[in-house]
Protein backbone atom coordinates (compact mmCIF):
# COMPACT_ATOMS: atom_id res chain seq x y z
CA UNK A 1 0.00 0.00 0.00
CA UNK A 2 1.27 3.47 -0.93
CA UNK A 3 2.14 5.52 2.12
CA UNK A 4 0.14 8.76 2.26
CA UNK A 5 0.56 11.95 4.22
CA UNK A 6 -1.77 12.58 7.13
CA UNK A 7 -2.78 16.24 7.38
CA UNK A 8 -4.45 17.79 10.39
CA UNK A 9 -5.70 21.38 10.38
CA UNK A 10 -4.93 23.01 13.73
CA UNK A 11 -7.48 25.84 13.89
CA UNK A 12 -6.93 28.82 16.18
CA UNK A 13 -9.31 31.82 15.95
CA UNK A 14 -7.77 34.32 13.46
CA UNK A 15 -4.63 32.24 12.97
CA UNK A 16 -1.63 30.96 14.90
CA UNK A 17 0.36 34.16 14.66
CA UNK A 18 -0.33 36.27 17.73
CA UNK A 19 -0.67 39.41 15.59
CA UNK A 20 -2.96 37.87 12.96
CA UNK A 21 -6.03 39.57 14.43
CA UNK A 22 -4.51 43.00 13.70
CA UNK A 23 -4.44 42.50 9.91
CA UNK A 24 -7.10 44.36 7.89
CA UNK A 25 -8.58 41.08 6.64
CA UNK A 26 -9.08 39.60 10.12
CA UNK A 27 -12.24 39.54 12.21
CA UNK A 28 -11.40 40.13 15.90
CA UNK A 29 -14.60 38.28 16.86
CA UNK A 30 -13.95 35.17 14.78
CA UNK A 31 -13.10 33.08 17.85
CA UNK A 32 -16.80 32.94 18.82
CA UNK A 33 -18.26 32.85 15.31
CA UNK A 34 -19.65 29.45 14.32
CA UNK A 35 -19.77 30.45 10.65
CA UNK A 36 -16.01 31.16 10.75
CA UNK A 37 -15.27 27.62 11.95
CA UNK A 38 -17.74 26.03 9.54
CA UNK A 39 -15.95 27.79 6.71
CA UNK A 40 -12.53 26.61 7.92
CA UNK A 41 -13.74 23.02 8.30
CA UNK A 42 -15.10 23.02 4.75
CA UNK A 43 -11.84 24.44 3.37
CA UNK A 44 -9.86 21.68 5.13
CA UNK A 45 -12.30 19.08 3.86
CA UNK A 46 -11.83 20.40 0.33
CA UNK A 47 -8.13 19.73 0.84
CA UNK A 48 -8.88 16.14 1.94
CA UNK A 49 -7.35 16.69 5.37
CA UNK A 50 -7.68 13.71 7.69
CA UNK A 51 -8.83 15.86 10.58
CA UNK A 52 -9.10 19.25 12.21
CA UNK A 53 -8.11 20.03 15.75
CA UNK A 54 -9.12 22.51 18.45
CA UNK A 55 -6.80 23.24 21.36
CA UNK A 56 -8.31 24.07 24.74
CA UNK A 57 -7.55 24.66 28.39
CA UNK A 58 -9.63 25.29 31.51
CA UNK A 59 -8.34 28.82 32.02
CA UNK A 60 -8.33 32.18 30.28
CA UNK A 61 -5.25 32.23 28.04
CA UNK A 62 -3.07 35.31 27.80
CA UNK A 63 -3.59 38.89 28.77
CA UNK A 64 -6.70 39.69 26.71
CA UNK A 65 -4.99 42.84 25.43
CA UNK A 66 -2.64 40.64 23.39
CA UNK A 67 -4.94 38.68 21.09
CA UNK A 68 -8.49 37.25 20.90
CA UNK A 69 -8.91 35.24 24.09
CA UNK A 70 -11.47 32.81 25.37
CA UNK A 71 -12.81 30.02 23.20
CA UNK A 72 -15.96 28.06 22.60
CA UNK A 73 -15.95 24.71 24.39
CA UNK A 74 -14.47 22.38 21.73
CA UNK A 75 -16.77 19.36 22.02
CA UNK A 76 -19.78 21.66 21.67
CA UNK A 77 -18.23 23.38 18.65
CA UNK A 78 -17.19 20.09 17.02
CA UNK A 79 -20.71 18.71 17.40
CA UNK A 80 -21.93 21.67 15.35
CA UNK A 81 -19.15 21.12 12.79
CA UNK A 82 -20.13 17.45 12.52
CA UNK A 83 -23.43 18.51 10.97
CA UNK A 84 -21.69 20.86 8.50
CA UNK A 85 -19.11 18.36 7.18
CA UNK A 86 -19.10 14.80 5.85
CA UNK A 87 -15.59 13.37 5.99
CA UNK A 88 -13.10 15.28 8.11
CA UNK A 89 -12.14 14.03 11.57
CA UNK A 90 -12.96 16.20 14.59
CA UNK A 91 -10.34 16.29 17.38
CA UNK A 92 -10.85 18.13 20.65
CA UNK A 93 -8.44 18.77 23.50
CA UNK A 94 -9.66 17.74 26.95
CA UNK A 95 -7.74 17.57 30.21
CA UNK A 96 -7.33 14.49 32.39
CA UNK A 97 -6.38 16.74 35.30
CA UNK A 98 -9.63 18.71 35.42
CA UNK A 99 -12.33 16.33 34.19
CA UNK A 100 -13.92 13.11 35.40
CA UNK A 101 -13.70 9.95 33.27
CA UNK A 102 -17.43 9.21 33.18
CA UNK A 103 -18.60 12.61 31.93
CA UNK A 104 -15.76 13.04 29.45
CA UNK A 105 -16.13 9.50 28.05
CA UNK A 106 -19.82 10.19 27.54
CA UNK A 107 -19.19 13.47 25.70
CA UNK A 108 -16.65 11.93 23.33
CA UNK A 109 -18.90 8.91 22.71
CA UNK A 110 -21.74 11.28 21.87
CA UNK A 111 -19.55 13.21 19.40
CA UNK A 112 -18.44 9.97 17.77
CA UNK A 113 -22.02 8.85 17.27
CA UNK A 114 -23.28 12.24 16.05
CA UNK A 115 -20.38 12.52 13.56
CA UNK A 116 -20.60 8.96 12.28
CA UNK A 117 -17.25 7.92 13.74
CA UNK A 118 -15.08 11.00 13.30
CA UNK A 119 -14.19 11.92 16.89
CA UNK A 120 -10.68 12.24 18.31
CA UNK A 121 -9.41 13.15 21.78
CA UNK A 122 -6.20 15.11 22.28
CA UNK A 123 -5.28 13.95 25.78
CA UNK A 124 -3.56 16.63 27.85
CA UNK A 125 -2.51 16.76 31.48
CA UNK A 126 -2.71 20.60 31.61
CA UNK A 127 0.27 22.54 32.87
CA UNK A 128 0.02 25.83 34.73
CA UNK A 129 -1.03 27.19 38.09
CA UNK A 130 -3.78 29.31 36.49
CA UNK A 131 -5.82 26.23 35.59
CA UNK A 132 -5.15 24.60 38.97
CA UNK A 133 -6.52 27.60 40.83
CA UNK A 134 -9.76 27.34 38.83
CA UNK A 135 -10.32 23.93 40.42
CA UNK A 136 -9.59 24.70 44.04
CA UNK A 137 -5.87 23.91 43.99
CA UNK A 138 -3.14 26.27 45.16
CA UNK A 139 -0.65 24.97 42.58
CA UNK A 140 -0.54 22.57 39.65
CA UNK A 141 0.12 18.92 40.51
CA UNK A 142 3.67 17.69 39.84
CA UNK A 143 4.48 16.60 36.29
CA UNK A 144 4.78 12.88 37.12
CA UNK A 145 1.60 13.03 39.22
CA UNK A 146 -0.37 14.48 36.30
CA UNK A 147 0.75 11.65 34.01
CA UNK A 148 -0.03 8.97 36.60
CA UNK A 149 -3.55 10.38 36.90
CA UNK A 150 -3.82 10.53 33.09
CA UNK A 151 -2.93 6.84 32.75
CA UNK A 152 -5.64 5.78 35.18
CA UNK A 153 -8.10 8.23 33.63
CA UNK A 154 -7.59 6.69 30.21
CA UNK A 155 -7.82 3.12 31.52
CA UNK A 156 -11.21 4.00 33.04
CA UNK A 157 -12.37 5.73 29.84
CA UNK A 158 -11.51 2.63 27.80
CA UNK A 159 -13.51 0.46 30.20
CA UNK A 160 -16.45 2.84 29.87
CA UNK A 161 -16.35 2.89 26.06
CA UNK A 162 -16.27 -0.92 26.13
CA UNK A 163 -19.01 -1.22 28.76
CA UNK A 164 -21.51 -1.88 25.96
CA UNK A 165 -20.67 -4.71 23.59
CA UNK A 166 -21.32 -3.95 19.93
CA UNK A 167 -24.36 -6.23 19.80
CA UNK A 168 -25.89 -5.22 23.14
CA UNK A 169 -28.88 -3.65 21.38
CA UNK A 170 -31.27 -6.39 20.22
CA UNK A 171 -34.32 -4.37 19.12
CA UNK A 172 -36.63 -7.40 19.06
CA UNK A 173 -40.08 -5.81 18.93
CA UNK A 174 -41.93 -9.12 18.75
CA UNK A 175 -40.31 -10.51 21.88
CA UNK A 176 -40.32 -7.15 23.63
CA UNK A 177 -36.55 -7.24 24.18
CA UNK A 178 -34.69 -4.03 23.40
CA UNK A 179 -31.25 -4.97 24.74
CA UNK A 180 -29.20 -7.80 26.23
CA UNK A 181 -28.19 -7.06 29.81
CA UNK A 182 -25.50 -9.75 29.58
CA UNK A 183 -23.71 -7.53 27.06
CA UNK A 184 -23.37 -4.63 29.54
CA UNK A 185 -20.16 -4.55 31.62
CA UNK A 186 -19.96 -2.01 34.47
CA UNK A 187 -16.29 -1.14 35.08
CA UNK A 188 -16.54 -1.33 38.90
CA UNK A 189 -13.22 0.49 38.95
CA UNK A 190 -11.52 1.46 42.20
CA UNK A 191 -8.12 3.03 41.82
CA UNK A 192 -5.77 5.64 43.23
CA UNK A 193 -7.53 8.57 41.57
CA UNK A 194 -10.96 7.34 40.47
CA UNK A 195 -13.83 5.16 41.59
CA UNK A 196 -16.31 4.46 38.77
CA UNK A 197 -18.98 1.82 39.25
CA UNK A 198 -21.51 1.86 36.43
CA UNK A 199 -21.56 1.32 32.68
CA UNK A 200 -21.63 4.29 30.32
CA UNK A 201 -25.10 5.54 29.42
CA UNK A 202 -24.19 5.76 25.72
CA UNK A 203 -23.87 2.66 23.47
CA UNK A 204 -20.55 1.64 21.92
CA UNK A 205 -19.68 4.03 19.14
CA UNK A 206 -18.84 3.62 15.43
CA UNK A 207 -15.09 3.72 16.18
CA UNK A 208 -15.28 1.76 19.45
CA UNK A 209 -13.54 4.72 21.01
CA UNK A 210 -12.19 8.01 19.64
CA UNK A 211 -8.82 8.35 17.96
CA UNK A 212 -6.41 8.90 20.86
CA UNK A 213 -4.05 11.83 20.34
CA UNK A 214 -1.25 13.08 22.60
CA UNK A 215 1.02 16.10 22.41
CA UNK A 216 3.63 15.91 25.19
CA UNK A 217 7.27 15.26 24.26
CA UNK A 218 8.81 15.01 27.73
CA UNK A 219 9.99 11.62 28.99
CA UNK A 220 6.68 11.11 30.80
CA UNK A 221 4.83 12.27 27.71
CA UNK A 222 6.65 9.88 25.38
CA UNK A 223 6.11 6.95 27.74
CA UNK A 224 2.38 7.79 27.85
CA UNK A 225 2.24 8.11 24.06
CA UNK A 226 3.97 4.77 23.51
CA UNK A 227 1.38 3.07 25.71
CA UNK A 228 -1.79 4.78 24.45
CA UNK A 229 -1.48 7.31 21.63
CA UNK A 230 -2.50 6.68 18.04
CA UNK A 231 -1.45 10.11 16.77
CA UNK A 232 1.12 12.44 18.32
CA UNK A 233 1.30 16.17 17.75
CA UNK A 234 4.86 17.34 18.32
CA UNK A 235 6.98 20.48 17.93
CA UNK A 236 10.37 20.03 16.26
CA UNK A 237 12.64 22.71 14.81
CA UNK A 238 15.08 20.67 12.72
CA UNK A 239 14.96 17.60 10.51
CA UNK A 240 17.54 15.85 12.69
CA UNK A 241 15.57 16.48 15.89
CA UNK A 242 12.36 15.32 14.19
CA UNK A 243 14.04 12.14 12.96
CA UNK A 244 15.38 11.38 16.44
CA UNK A 245 11.96 11.94 18.03
CA UNK A 246 10.25 9.82 15.38
CA UNK A 247 12.66 6.90 15.78
CA UNK A 248 12.52 7.08 19.57
CA UNK A 249 8.71 7.10 19.71
CA UNK A 250 8.34 4.26 17.21
CA UNK A 251 10.88 2.21 19.20
CA UNK A 252 9.09 2.90 22.48
CA UNK A 253 5.78 1.90 20.91
CA UNK A 254 7.20 -1.42 19.75
CA UNK A 255 8.71 -2.02 23.20
CA UNK A 256 5.24 -1.45 24.68
CA UNK A 257 3.96 -4.36 22.57
CA UNK A 258 2.18 -2.22 19.97
CA UNK A 259 2.57 -1.98 16.21
CA UNK A 260 4.69 1.15 15.49
CA UNK A 261 2.53 1.74 12.40
CA UNK A 262 -0.39 2.32 14.75
CA UNK A 263 1.08 5.56 16.07
CA UNK A 264 1.28 8.49 13.66
CA UNK A 265 3.74 11.33 14.31
CA UNK A 266 2.61 14.76 13.12
CA UNK A 267 4.98 17.70 13.72
CA UNK A 268 3.51 21.18 13.58
CA UNK A 269 4.37 23.55 10.74
CA UNK A 270 3.34 27.20 10.33
CA UNK A 271 3.51 27.87 6.57
CA UNK A 272 3.72 31.47 5.39
CA UNK A 273 3.31 31.31 1.63
CA UNK A 274 4.13 33.75 -1.17
CA UNK A 275 4.39 33.54 -4.94
CA UNK A 276 8.13 34.08 -4.49
CA UNK A 277 10.40 33.47 -1.53
CA UNK A 278 10.84 37.24 -1.14
CA UNK A 279 7.07 37.72 -1.01
CA UNK A 280 6.75 34.99 1.61
CA UNK A 281 9.45 36.65 3.73
CA UNK A 282 7.70 39.98 3.36
CA UNK A 283 4.40 38.42 4.49
CA UNK A 284 6.20 36.99 7.50
CA UNK A 285 7.76 40.37 8.29
CA UNK A 286 4.37 42.09 8.19
CA UNK A 287 3.15 39.75 10.90
CA UNK A 288 6.28 40.17 12.99
CA UNK A 289 6.02 43.96 12.72
CA UNK A 290 2.55 43.76 14.31
CA UNK A 291 3.80 42.01 17.45
CA UNK A 292 3.61 44.16 20.58
CA UNK A 293 7.02 43.41 22.22
CA UNK A 294 5.75 43.91 25.78
CA UNK A 295 3.15 41.16 25.31
CA UNK A 296 5.69 38.72 23.91
CA UNK A 297 8.18 39.54 26.65
CA UNK A 298 5.68 38.88 29.43
CA UNK A 299 4.56 35.61 27.82
CA UNK A 300 8.14 34.39 27.39
CA UNK A 301 9.00 35.18 31.02
CA UNK A 302 5.96 33.18 32.16
CA UNK A 303 6.88 30.24 29.96
CA UNK A 304 10.48 30.24 31.19
CA UNK A 305 9.24 30.67 34.77
CA UNK A 306 11.17 33.90 35.29
CA UNK A 307 10.23 36.94 37.35
CA UNK A 308 8.79 39.88 35.38
CA UNK A 309 11.55 42.21 34.24
CA UNK A 310 14.21 39.47 34.05
CA UNK A 311 14.60 39.52 30.24
CA UNK A 312 15.92 42.34 28.07
CA UNK A 313 14.66 42.59 24.49
CA UNK A 314 18.04 43.17 22.83
CA UNK A 315 20.06 40.66 24.84
CA UNK A 316 20.15 36.88 24.64
CA UNK A 317 18.56 34.63 27.25
CA UNK A 318 20.41 34.59 30.58
CA UNK A 319 22.88 31.77 31.11
CA UNK A 320 21.37 30.74 34.45
CA UNK A 321 17.89 29.64 33.35
CA UNK A 322 16.14 26.90 35.38
CA UNK A 323 16.95 23.36 34.22
CA UNK A 324 14.23 21.24 32.62
CA UNK A 325 14.17 19.05 35.74
CA UNK A 326 13.11 22.07 37.80
CA UNK A 327 10.21 22.88 35.49
CA UNK A 328 6.77 21.53 36.40
CA UNK A 329 4.95 23.03 33.43
CA UNK A 330 5.31 22.22 29.74
CA UNK A 331 8.75 20.63 29.99
CA UNK A 332 9.26 19.69 26.34
CA UNK A 333 8.21 23.12 25.04
CA UNK A 334 10.48 24.83 27.58
CA UNK A 335 13.46 22.78 26.36
CA UNK A 336 12.68 23.35 22.68
CA UNK A 337 12.51 27.13 23.06
CA UNK A 338 15.69 27.38 25.11
CA UNK A 339 17.55 25.20 22.61
CA UNK A 340 16.29 27.28 19.69
CA UNK A 341 17.48 30.50 21.35
CA UNK A 342 20.89 29.04 22.22
CA UNK A 343 21.45 27.31 18.87
CA UNK A 344 20.71 30.41 16.77
CA UNK A 345 22.03 32.91 19.32
CA UNK A 346 18.76 34.84 19.19
CA UNK A 347 18.11 38.01 21.12
CA UNK A 348 14.93 38.00 23.16
CA UNK A 349 13.36 40.30 20.56
CA UNK A 350 14.18 37.88 17.72
CA UNK A 351 13.06 34.91 19.81
CA UNK A 352 9.70 36.58 20.44
CA UNK A 353 9.38 37.08 16.69
CA UNK A 354 10.15 33.43 16.00
CA UNK A 355 7.63 32.29 18.61
CA UNK A 356 4.93 34.69 17.47
CA UNK A 357 3.72 32.36 14.75
CA UNK A 358 4.09 28.89 16.20
CA UNK A 359 5.02 29.08 19.89
CA UNK A 360 7.94 26.71 19.25
CA UNK A 361 6.59 24.88 16.20
CA UNK A 362 8.48 25.06 12.92
CA UNK A 363 7.71 28.23 10.97
CA UNK A 364 8.42 28.12 7.25
CA UNK A 365 8.20 31.00 4.79
CA UNK A 366 8.43 30.10 1.12
CA UNK A 367 6.70 29.40 -2.16
CA UNK A 368 4.11 26.62 -2.45
CA UNK A 369 6.76 24.41 -4.02
CA UNK A 370 9.21 25.08 -1.18
CA UNK A 371 6.55 24.31 1.45
CA UNK A 372 5.71 21.06 -0.38
CA UNK A 373 9.44 20.24 -0.59
CA UNK A 374 9.88 20.70 3.17
CA UNK A 375 6.84 18.56 3.96
CA UNK A 376 7.93 15.87 1.51
CA UNK A 377 11.49 15.78 2.88
CA UNK A 378 10.39 15.25 6.47
CA UNK A 379 7.78 12.69 5.38
CA UNK A 380 10.13 10.60 3.24
CA UNK A 381 13.20 10.82 5.49
CA UNK A 382 11.83 9.28 8.68
CA UNK A 383 10.74 12.43 10.50
CA UNK A 384 6.95 12.44 10.15
CA UNK A 385 3.86 10.50 9.15
CA UNK A 386 2.14 13.77 8.35
CA UNK A 387 1.81 17.31 9.62
CA UNK A 388 -0.20 19.50 11.91
CA UNK A 389 -0.87 22.43 9.55
CA UNK A 390 -0.99 25.66 11.58
CA UNK A 391 -1.83 28.62 9.30
CA UNK A 392 -0.44 31.91 10.56
CA UNK A 393 -3.60 33.74 9.41
CA UNK A 394 -7.13 32.34 9.06
CA UNK A 395 -8.95 31.79 6.82
CA UNK A 396 -6.52 33.03 4.13
CA UNK A 397 -3.56 30.89 5.20
CA UNK A 398 -5.59 27.68 5.08
CA UNK A 399 -7.15 28.64 1.74
CA UNK A 400 -3.72 29.32 0.23
CA UNK A 401 -2.36 26.01 1.52
CA UNK A 402 -5.31 24.06 0.10
CA UNK A 403 -5.32 25.89 -3.23
CA UNK A 404 -1.56 26.01 -3.85
CA UNK A 405 0.28 23.37 -1.77
CA UNK A 406 -2.25 20.53 -1.73
CA UNK A 407 -2.26 20.15 -5.57
CA UNK A 408 1.53 19.81 -5.54
CA UNK A 409 1.41 17.13 -2.83
CA UNK A 410 -1.25 15.28 -4.83
CA UNK A 411 0.77 15.48 -8.05
CA UNK A 412 3.75 14.01 -6.20
CA UNK A 413 1.61 11.11 -4.98
CA UNK A 414 1.92 12.07 -1.32
CA UNK A 415 -1.69 13.05 -0.62
CA UNK A 416 -5.06 11.53 -1.51
CA UNK A 417 -7.14 13.17 -4.23
CA UNK A 418 -10.46 12.15 -2.64
CA UNK A 419 -11.64 10.61 0.60
CA UNK A 420 -12.93 7.34 -0.83
CA UNK A 421 -15.41 4.94 0.82
CA UNK A 422 -13.80 4.63 4.26
CA UNK A 423 -15.61 6.94 6.65
CA UNK A 424 -14.28 6.88 10.21
CA UNK A 425 -11.32 8.85 11.53
CA UNK A 426 -9.58 5.59 12.35
CA UNK A 427 -10.01 4.60 8.71
CA UNK A 428 -8.37 7.85 7.62
CA UNK A 429 -5.36 7.17 9.84
CA UNK A 430 -5.10 3.53 8.77
CA UNK A 431 -5.95 2.21 12.23
CA UNK A 432 -8.07 -0.82 13.16
CA UNK A 433 -11.28 -0.56 15.12
CA UNK A 434 -10.41 -1.77 18.65
CA UNK A 435 -12.00 -4.99 19.86
CA UNK A 436 -14.16 -4.78 22.97
CA UNK A 437 -12.04 -5.88 25.94
CA UNK A 438 -14.96 -7.60 27.68
CA UNK A 439 -16.04 -9.51 24.57
CA UNK A 440 -12.44 -10.69 24.12
CA UNK A 441 -12.42 -12.05 27.67
CA UNK A 442 -15.71 -13.83 27.14
CA UNK A 443 -14.49 -15.43 23.94
CA UNK A 444 -11.28 -16.51 25.63
CA UNK A 445 -13.32 -18.33 28.28
CA UNK A 446 -15.48 -20.21 25.79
Amino acid sequence: MTRRLHLNAFLMNTGHHEASWRLPESDPYAHVDLAHYVGLARIAERGTFDSLFLADGPQLWNDIAQRPSGALEPLTLLTALATATEHIGLIATASTSYNSPYNLARRFASLDIVSGGRAGWNIVTTAGAEAARNFGLDAEPAHAERYARAAEFLDVALKLWDSWEDDAIVGDKAAGVWGDDAKIHPPRHKGRYFSVAGALNVPRTPQGYPLLVQAGSSEDGKAFAARYAEAVFTAQQTLADAQAFYADLKSRTAAAGRDPEHIKVLPGIVPVIGSTEAEARANEQVLEDHIVPAHGLARLERLLQLKPGTLELDRQLPADLPSEDAVEGAKSRYTLIVQLARRERLTVRRLIGRLGGGRGHLTFAGTPEQVADAIGTWFTQGAADGFNIMPAVLPSGLETFVEQVVPILRTRGLLRTEYGPRRTLRDRYGLPRPANQYALRENALV
